[in-house]
């Protein structure tokens, strides 16, 4: 397998710029994840990677090989696509073999790489189905397999999931997890979806407008976003934030005092995520509020608290008595807190200065 290495990255679409000098470094059997909303440029960097989109300037480098002129058949990748892209007149067999038929591998290469997909994606007893006969998570895996065969240095998903119901994507996505753990290849893999992020990820590389806003661990964006946008973006339900003022050494929100919390020059809003906001007794925390809706899950419950600062999100336990109408507090530890400047940028976050 082998590392990708991305620098200074552009493209252009006429006059449109959709990437922004983008560096980035993927370690060799590295699964990393691009998140980010529609439009932010995750799908057009990979396909960049791909070789589907040529750059407008920068270099892409695979396994020490500058690949930026490369065609896509060149630069040993394979993709899997939100589509599937299956042949509909092929078996599932004749769909992993006709790549290496038309590329001249020998019939006992294809055989054994075919024989070793179907064993790793558990796809042994549907081999002579067609695509109809296939359910939508099994179409999936004849396209991963497909991608297997080759025995790329790189793989591509580009939100390969989409299309599946909750409980299937669930279930794709430990298998892919497995896959990852098997073939220690290097993945990269797109997705708008950050739960799949969260949980898939060595390293998540966020994009906001063709820019790259923060790349790191899972819990390294959970603990420690650089910016407001990344804060707000990973976690559901998203971070809370609140507009604040430092008056007379203490920080205020609305007319509640965060006691909790010392003054950072410069902080003009407090995020906190629903997780991490306490529920108490009318009086006993940061600030009042009143119930306004309540969502249960289950074992959670999630209350919207609407305070003289704003909405406030609470995640709860799904007994709860709590509901609509109820007057609660809310608690707002000092080392959950995060403080950002007018800019956007995190200046501190859990107390510590960033």
């Amino acid at each position: 397998m082998a590392e990708v290495k991305l620098v200074g990255v552009n493209k252009f679409y006429g006059g449109q710029q959709a990437l922004y000098d983008v560096s980035l470094d993927i370690a060799d059997g590295e699964f990393a994840v691009f998140v980010g909303p529609s439009g932010c440029g995750k799908s057009t960097l990979l396909r960049s990677i791909a070789g589907l989109e040529s750059i407008s300037g920068g270099v892409i480098s695979i396994g020490g090989r500058d690949v930026s002129g490369l065609a896509p058949s060149e630069r040993d990748v394979a993709m899997v696509f939100q589509s599937y892209a299956l042949y509909p007149h092929m078996t599932v067999r004749e769909n992993m073999d006709f790549g290496m038929k038309i590329n001249g591998f020998t019939q006992a290469d294809r055989d054994r790489r075919i024989a070793e997909a179907a064993r790793v994606l558990q796809l042994e007893p549907y081999m002579d189905r067609k695509p109809a006969h296939l359910s939508g998570g099994q179409r999936q895996r004849v396209a991963i397999g497909r991608a297997i065969v080759k025995q790329p240095k790189v793989f591509l998903f580009d939100e390969p999931l989409s299309n599946l119901d909750a409980k299937l994507r669930v279930q794709m996505r430990v298998e892919l997890e497995a896959l990852h753990s098997e073939l220690k290849a290097t993945m990269i893999y797109v997705t708008h979806d950050q739960v799949e992020a969260m949980t898939m990820a060595d390293k998540i590389v966020v994009l906001q407008a063709g820019r790259i806003e923060q790349v790191g661990s899972p819990m390294e964006l959970y603990h420690r976003p650089r910016t407001e946008f990344v804060a707000g973006f990973i976690g559901a339900p998203s971070m809370n934030f609140l507009d604040i003022r430092s008056v007379g050494g203490r920080i205020t929100c609305g007319e509640a005092v965060i006691g909790t919390a010392a003054p950072v020059p410069g902080a003009v809003r407090l995020g906190i995520r629903p997780e991490h906001t306490g529920l108490t007794a009318p009086g006993a925390g940061e600030m009042d509020g009143t119930v306004v809706l309540r969502e249960t899950l289950g074992g959670d419950a999630y209350l919207y608290v609407r305070t003289a600062a704003g909405q406030v999100v609470v995640r709860a336990d799904g007994d709860t008595a709590l509901n609509h109408g109820d007057t609660v507090g809310l608690s707002m530890p000092a080392n959950r807190l995060h403080l950002f400047g007018a800019d956007g940028v995190t200046l501190s976050s859990g107390g510590v200065a960033v």
